[in-house]
């Protein structure tokens, strides 16, 4: 942004109840930088301080970790600006002006970047400090943490060095807690903290505070880059290109005696979505402590000492006047942003500051909880609360839960600090917990407390356990955001890391053995526990059905099994969007004669075999008909190329052997005759239905039997949609569709009952997409098969890029795993293209989606917009799509009326 001299401007200054800045300034000043701008100029008590804007992150990078120029003098203005309003100079030895420096992206990352604290410290400051407040402890405290931050986050010094020293002088005092060491004891601990630093690096500890003060911005954009950063980032689709702001802002200190405290809350209780003041404080403390689980924070709420039955006092008892003003900032807060607040706070000397404030991260189950309650409250409209939900996050609610009728044997209590249930392999290390999960194992992360460097851990585990921390520690926090059942301060656990072993009193548990944690219960299970089917109503059913009435496009299931049929219908599929039919075929009681049909000699052999085939396949269609009581049912003829229906051991060759009549050679014979180098674009899909029609013929009899059967018998009235795979040609789908046809007359001449149907293709190859306007003179439909299409368009293989997409995702190649999230650019283009060609032939043509693709947020705004009429996707995905959906047409709606 360009200042009134014309010269860019890289600073904005808040405090003192005014700020350069505003709450919708995210993209330029960060999440937090605007929110403490906006509080600023709501006469809130925030402590003054500036934001170096996300341009000078994409600057840093962008000219070889340099910054601009003109930087240094806004920095200087801005600096002097704070030492006004406090009162104090940054660097003065008699009245030091300490400040925080933060990192702070438009996305809330909690914890995946640096920050330092009590910037500002050394010798002459800390002396000085101690003298202007009274009390030596606190200043020689401060001094040894901002040593501690500082020379790991900037210095390069880790932290387990500063750790070891602190345990080693707490061990020649004979005491166990931080807060049993007094002033001279810090002042002893600094001393050896300069010793170790000089050691390592050949150099003493920064002394000059701006010397301090630039190390620390440095080293808070170089933390955009660093590896829980960017996993993070990965994980949660935020684009590196948007960089992070830099917070700098004067210190207050919630350690400066027993009338201070520092706690982290939130508006209403971000795992149910009660609205409830929720929150952890502690009494002489630093905000890291809250939330690094070092000591165990107590409950804001006399309620919320009660939950948990805490002998820890609440803030609303020990400093009531506090606790009301502090409510009442909630209040206003909320009702300001008309959303659930996370925010920081401080109290110094009796007196409180406002550190930060940001939408809150919720679990799904309080996210529908908020949204629905704020529009019934009618602070937001119904659009607003279903764009309040991440479509992504329902996968928490569509899952079991612990069978409240099982057996379990409860072992340790720890706080619910996430919900769900997962059982799991123990597994003590965030590398270990990867390496299991990518071999299929589930594991629980056990862990005395999580730090950012677990991220990848986490997300790889089924559930995260550690024996420190509250309901707002990392763990927690984070769990939540990635629907991770957690379970988190479980005191009762001892775990020993160096020998692999968790014990729970009397219980001895090894690495490797299974436990179950309850993240809404806080406990902890030794074995599997059984578990129940979600219910799916409340907050969620009334969230979508205002979403069910917004949306344009239907949502549809991928679904072959009548239990895979009637999970999809309870989750309000509109119809099923794909039936793969070669799935009926692998079952114990037809597989044998499918496989007499693939070593038939001749025409005659084959429809004997399928003979056998065919009334198993009308049963089949039979029960997903009725299960979907008159809505759409496509379903997709024999795709896969037939060597994937042969055995591969010498037992199953024998007994095919057997049951076909022949000898084990002829079916070694056979199984080498069919076997291709590359059956992905061999003979398989329509192709199967030219060379042996007789495949096709027998499965669209059982379809054409099974609806006259349905409709005999009273049920709705079935329409079925027969779809023929991997279409390239007009003449391949006519072909068929002549075959086709002729069965259903054939068939409505022997029951009397005519059945209306439409004949369609899947769209799956680029062919088909640039001829779609010819294929649609044949086609009734179209059904996007974007797995194949993404493969066939991109040349890559779904089965084996897995080993290198991740380094094309980092190189940014790739934004997003292409088999997960449609890329929109080339196999999008190709399928908008066929969209637009097709219905210029045939204007009514029924458009649909059914790959992996259907069930993604992303994929399905884009959708939308190339005018799709349904979506499928797999069963537990049906509400996502169907909120996704949703969202995209209320997008649609925004974009065209600008």
């Amino acid at each position: 942004m360009i200042s009134q001299d014309g010269n860019t401007r890289w600073v904005y200054g808040f405090g003192d109840g005014k700020a350069d800045g505003h709450a919708g300034m995210k993209n330029l000043l960060g999440g937090k930088g605007a929110n403490l701008a906006e509080m600023s100029g709501l006469g809130l008590p925030v402590p003054p301080g500036f934001t170096i804007t996300t341009e000078v992150c994409t600057w840093y990078y962008g000219h070889g970790s340099r910054f601009p120029d003109g930087l240094e003098s806004q920095v200087t203005a801005a600096l002097a600006e704070v030492e006004r309003i406090v009162g104090a100079q940054f660097g003065d030895p008699e009245n030091p002006l300490l400040v925080s420096v933060r990192s702070g992206a438009r996305a809330s990352m909690p914890g995946m970047m640096d920050t330092v604290l009590n910037l500002g410290l050394n010798d002459l400051t800390a002396e000085g400090l101690a003298r202007r407040s009274g009390d030596p402890r606190f200043a020689y405290d401060s001094y040894r943490r901002f040593m501690q931050m500082y020379g790991d986050v900037v210095l390069g010094v880790d932290h387990h060095h500063f750790e070891e020293l602190l345990e080693h002088l707490k061990e020649d005092r004979g005491v166990t807690l931080d807060t049993d060491l007094g002033a001279e004891d810090w002042r002893v601990l600094v001393g050896r903290y300069h010793e170790m630093v000089e050691r390592r690096l050949g150099r003493p500890f920064p002394q000059d505070p701006r010397d301090q003060l630039w190390g620390a911005i440095g080293a808070v954009f170089g933390s955009w880059m660093n590896q829980r950063a960017v996993t993070y980032r990965r994980l949660h689709d935020i684009p590196a290109e948007w960089g992070t702001a830099v917070t700098v802002q004067a210190m207050v200190f919630g350690n400066m005696g027993d009338d201070c405290a520092t706690g982290v809350a939130f508006t209403r209780n971000p795992s149910t979505g009660e609205n409830a003041f929720y929150g952890e404080f502690l009494v002489n403390a630093q905000g890291e402590d809250v939330v690094a689980g070092i000591r165990t924070p107590q409950h804001l709420t006399l309620a919320g000492k009660a939950s948990t039955q805490s002998d820890l006092p609440a803030m609303e008892e020990v400093m009531p006047a506090l606790f009301q003003q502090l409510d009442a900032v909630r209040q206003r807060l909320e009702g300001h942003y008309r959303d659930m607040q996370d925010i920081e706070f401080t109290v110094q000397q009796g007196r409180l500051y406002m550190l930060q404030t940001r939408s809150g991260k919720r679990t799904a189950a309080a996210a529908l909880r908020i949204a629905v309650d704020m529009a019934e409250a009618g602070v937001i409209t119904k659009a607003e609360a279903i764009q309040r939900v991440e479509p992504a996050s329902l996968d928490q609610l569509l899952h079991p839960t612990l069978d409240p009728k099982a057996a379990r044997r409860v072992i340790a209590r720890g706080l619910p600090a996430s919900p769900g249930a997962a059982s799991g392999k123990i597994v003590l290390t965030a590398e270990e917990a990867e390496s299991l999960a990518e071999r299929g194992e589930a594991v629980i992360l056990c862990r005395i407390e999580t730090s950012p460097e677990d991220i990848h851990g986490m997300h790889a585990a089924r559930g995260i356990l550690t024996t420190r921390g509250g309901m707002t520690s990392h763990a927690a926090v984070v769990a939540r955001g990635m629907g991770r059942a957690c379970v988190a301060g479980a005191g009762e656990l001892r775990i020993d890391t160096r020998n692999k072993v968790i014990v729970a009193g009397a219980t001895r548990l090894q690495a490797g053995d299974v436990v179950t944690i309850d993240g809404s219960t806080g406990e902890v299970m030794l074995g599997a526990v059984s578990t129940i089917q979600p219910e799916l109503s409340g907050d969620f059913a009334i969230l979508m059905g205002w979403a069910d009435g917004l949306r344009r496009m239907k949502v549809r299931a991928n679904a072959e099994t009548p239990l895979d049929a009637r999970t999809a219908r309870r989750f309000g599929a509109e119809g099923i969007g794909l039936c793969r039919t070669e799935h009926m075929f692998f079952d114990a009681d037809r597989i044998i004669a499918v496989r007499q049909m693939i070593l038939a000699e001749d025409e005659a052999g084959r429809r004997a075999a399928l003979s056998q085939i065919e009334p198993m396949q009308q049963k089949d269609f039979e029960e997903l008909f009725r299960i979907m009581a008159g809505l759409p049912v496509t379903i997709r003829l024999l795709d896969p190329p037939l060597h994937e229906f042969l055995p591969l051991t010498e037992a199953e060759m024998a007994q095919v052997a057997s049951a076909a009549g022949t000898d084990l050679l002829r079916v070694h014979q056979r199984s080498l005759q069919l076997h291709e180098s590359n059956p992905m674009l061999g003979h398989r899909g329509c192709r199967l239905g030219i060379t042996f029609p007789e495949i096709y013929e027998m499965q669209a009899r059982a379809i054409f039997l099974a609806a006259s059967a349905v409709s005999r018998d009273g049920g709705a009235a079935v329409i079925p949609e027969i779809m023929i795979p991997l279409v390239a040609t007009r003449k391949e789908l006519e072909i068929l569709k002549k075959l086709v046809d002729r069965v259903a007359a054939e068939v409505a001449a022997t029951t009397g009952r005519t059945i209306d149907y439409l004949v369609g293709t899947m769209i799956e190859l680029p062919r088909a997409a640039l001829r779609a306007e010819e294929i649609a003179e044949a086609a009734e439909f179209f059904s996007f098969g974007t797995n194949d299409l993404t493969q066939t368009t991109l040349g890559l293989s779904r089965d084996d890029s897995a080993s290198f997409l991740p380094a094309y995702q980092a190189a940014g190649i790739f934004p997003h795993d292409p088999f997960a999230t449609l890329d929109t650019e080339g196999v999008g283009e190709l399928l908008a293209m066929a969209a637009e060609r097709g219905r210029r032939q045939r204007p009514a043509l029924k458009l649909g989606i059914c790959g992996e693709h259907g069930g993604d947020p992303a994929s399905i705004r884009f959708c939308e917009k190339v005018g799709l009429d349904y979506v499928s996707c797999s069963p537990y995905r049906v509400p996502i799509a169907r909120l996704a959906a949703a969202q995209a047409a209320l997008a649609a709606q925004a974009a065209a009326g600008n």
